[in-house]
């Protein structure tokens, strides 16, 4: 199989084709909802973005603080990255603009950005809490500033970074553990200026140099989802005598998390083909089913596999064993309350486990779960597809209470699990 387009990368993508003066070609480009929110708003800001094709994009930019005011509402959907990283993109131009989402993201902290960019000169008016719908009004000179992140988050970063482009001097971002990098990448790859160095403590500093005029006529082959395609990975992992080939899949150190799990786990997994597309590692997954073990996952490499957890608790109902997750209280803030809804969805399936504020423990059943439960989804894309997988693993079937905000992120997600075995169907 082939992992639909990375949806980070997808993102971001189509944002810096957006701030180039000229043209940004992009192939691959994941076209689930959240990407086309971050379309459609950057549409109302003045950019160009059309499609050619099936994932093939064509930008066309208006240049680093070349925003126009939008005529409308932004509505983000159900993209948290969407509304953070516009956040920090229309914090530096002095118009007002208007953001919301669904449900779902209005339930969502936007506090850890509203802060730092407070701090750069712009002013947000939100509901209690920092939560959408906000209004963002942008400085007529942002102030650089040095930050260090409170909790790691490449969204806050990214959107601190994305406000410091339009900004005079340099602006600097510390991160206590390192987070997925796309942003500086991709940044560098148009030509913007981005020092990275190690603090003393271990810290990460990120620096971006502002008012560059980045390079149009750019060229982008967007990698396969690493988050996407751990779905089929595991499925795999937890069924003997599976033998799946995901190919086209970003390793993105930053990203990797999961297979590092699943390896010391004891899975039967192996990375073909790597190379470098778009500046991104990418290598075909090579994943077998075998008898699973329980591991500890440390904290330090929750960045690494944040969205990765609802699907590792899955692979951890079949193991053999205790696996112990720690760290994880980022959960809490993701569409839903992922840890919450992780462990609900454990116990309506006969699996038991521990949980605290930071850390879940899942106590494997040595192969098949009972299974047999509904589980409730919280409209949160990857706890209905993290347990439709646990379902090919269960002795009773295992049900979601809606399947629609699949498409976020995963569109044709059924159809492409039914093709490699599968049996998933809508009630």
């Amino acid at each position: 199989m082939r992992a639909p387009g990375d949806k980070s990368v997808s993102h971001r993508a189509l944002m810096f084709g957006g701030l180039c003066v000229g043209e940004t070609t992009i192939e691959g480009l994941l076209e689930g909802e959240d990407i086309l929110s971050t379309a459609t708003a950057l549409r109302q800001l003045g950019v160009t973005a059309e499609r050619t094709g099936e994932g093939a994009w064509r930008v066309r930019g208006v240049g680093v603080g070349g925003f126009r005011e939008p005529p409308d509402v932004l509505d983000m959907g159900n993209s948290g990255t969407s509304a953070r990283l516009l956040s920090g993109l229309v914090a530096s131009h002095a118009f007002t603009s208007f953001m919301t989402g669904d449900a779902s993201l209005r339930r969502r902290p936007m506090m850890r950005v509203i802060e730092p960019l407070s701090r750069m000169g712009a002013r947000f008016v939100a509901r209690e809490g920092g939560r959408l719908p906000m209004a963002i009004t942008g400085a007529e000179v942002m102030l650089p500033i040095e930050y260090r992140l409170p909790v790691a988050s490449a969204q806050v970063k990214s959107a601190i970074l994305l406000a410091g482009l339009n900004t005079p001097g340099e602006t600097t971002v510390i991160e206590p553990e390192p987070t997925r990098d796309h942003t500086e990448r991709m940044l560098e790859g148009f030509g913007a200026v981005v020092r990275t160095s190690t603090l003393a403590d271990g810290a990460r500093a990120i620096t971006i140099v502002g008012q560059p005029e980045l390079a149009g006529n750019r060229h982008i082959v967007v990698p396969g989802d690493p988050s996407s395609a751990a779905f089929a990975v595991v499925a795999a992992a937890i069924r003997p005598g599976s033998d799946v080939t995901v190919e086209n899949v970003g390793i993105n150190p930053t990203r990797a998390g999961l297979y590092e799990s699943l390896r010391d786990m004891g899975a039967s997994l192996d990375f073909l083909n790597r190379r470098k597309m778009g500046g991104e590692l990418v290598a075909d997954i090579r994943v077998r089913g075998s008898a699973l073990r329980a591991a500890d996952v440390p904290p330090d490499r929750a960045p690494s596999m944040i969205d990765e957890y609802p699907v590792l608790a899955v692979a951890a109902a079949c193991a053999e064993g205790t696996t112990r997750m720690q760290g994880v209280a980022e959960l809490r803030a993701k569409e839903s309350d992922r840890l919450a809804s992780v462990a609900a969805g454990l116990a309506a399936n006969g699996v038991c486990f521990e949980i605290g504020p930071d850390f879940l423990h899942v106590h494997g059943m040595g192969g098949a779960v009972p299974g047999g439960g509904l589980v409730t989804t919280h409209l949160d894309h990857r706890i209905a597809m993290s347990f439709l997988v646990l379902g090919l693993a269960a002795r009773n079937p295992v049900a979601v209470d809606d399947g629609a905000p699949i498409n976020t992120s995963f569109p044709g997600f059924v159809a492409l699990m039914n093709g490699l075995g599968a049996r998933i169907t809508a009630g």
